[in-house]
């Protein structure tokens, strides 16, 4: 009569309680990875939750970017020679007022009439910028850059050969020795495509641009008009070839000339434009060796050799 005695239990007993115990750590088991279970889905929905709120800020940040910011970045980019002020708009849909600057903490300074608009939309790997100034350009000017791992290619897509035309008198805000010159007449950019690659340091032009002065003067002379003169760049044929191109990846220097198309005030010269840096060598001469409303104007112009003004640059 054992299984009678108080405290004790027989082989079912003992084979039922510990059944039980079985039965209630698998239970407490399972209800502690549930737990775990549950904990770790809630931290992976809250992980979740904070990277979905980041990424949408960050994609509104790019999206509604005040202009202001690319105002800052121009000015950063060009040591604050090239100014967007009063920047309205965001960064992909904008206006502002274009000025040139002297530099910092330079009182010179020269802004354009009227607004600059822009449009900016991505373009495969890159972005075009959509330009339009209905006082100086001559239609909506495209411009295109794209990055790469060692570079950028950079390319001006205009509406026609005809780019635009600004006052001269606007240069007199980048300092000396525009504001001692003080040119008037009209500055005209002539371009059928222009293309910059740069590639670790080195850069090639494909294309080439033409900037005429028209109807030039200069509180310098005495004379109404000093004349009309071109100043050409041009770099590689922009359908040159991709083997051309390849064997010119060091970057070949662009041409450089200088001519005068008519006028009292004689200029000429050339140059190039590459790795090493400008390199310009031209002169400057009166029509008539006699005329001395000229004579001022020859001395700021270059280092005088008689009756001619020689100009070197680089």
């Amino acid at each position: 009569m054992r299984g009678l005695w108080p405290g004790k239990r027989g082989p079912r007993a003992r084979g039922r309680t510990a059944f039980q115990n079985s039965m209630a750590a698998s239970r407490w088991a399972e209800s502690s990875y549930a737990e775990v279970a549950w904990g770790r889905a809630r931290a992976g929905s809250t992980r979740w939750g904070w990277a979905g709120a980041l990424s949408g800020a960050l994609i509104g940040l790019i999206c509604f970017a005040p202009a202001s910011w690319l105002a800052a970045g121009v000015s950063a980019a060009t040591q604050q020679r090239l100014m967007l002020l009063d920047a309205r708009g965001s960064v992909w849909t904008g206006s502002a007022v274009v000025a040139l600057t002297g530099g910092p903490d330079s009182r010179d300074q020269a802004a354009l009439p009227g607004r600059l608009a822009w449009t900016a939309r991505p373009s495969g790997w890159g972005v075009a910028v959509v330009l339009s100034q209905e006082c100086c350009l001559h239609g909506p000017v495209t411009v295109r850059w794209v990055p790469g791992l060692d570079g950028y290619t950079a390319s001006l897509t205009p509406p026609a050969d005809w780019v635009g035309q600004w006052p001269s008198a606007w240069l007199t805000g980048l300092g000396t020795p525009w504001n001692t010159l003080r040119l008037g007449g009209t500055a005209r950019l002539l371009s059928p495509g222009l293309t910059i690659e740069s590639t670790q340091g080195r850069w090639r032009l494909a294309g080439g641009l033409d900037v005429e002065l028209i109807n030039a003067s200069s509180r310098l002379s005495t004379l109404d008009t000093l004349g009309s003169y071109r100043l050409s760049v041009r770099g590689e044929p922009l359908n040159a070839s991709p083997d051309s191109r390849r064997g010119n990846a060091s970057g070949g220097p662009a041409q450089i000339t200088l001519s005068t198309l008519e006028g009292a005030l004689l200029l000429s010269g050339n140059g190039t434009w590459g790795l090493a840096g400008l390199r310009f060598t031209g002169e400057a001469s009166a029509a008539d060796p006699n005329d001395a409303a000229l004579g001022n104007l020859l001395n700021i112009i270059g280092r005088r050799d008689g009756a001619r003004s020689v100009i070197s640059i680089g």
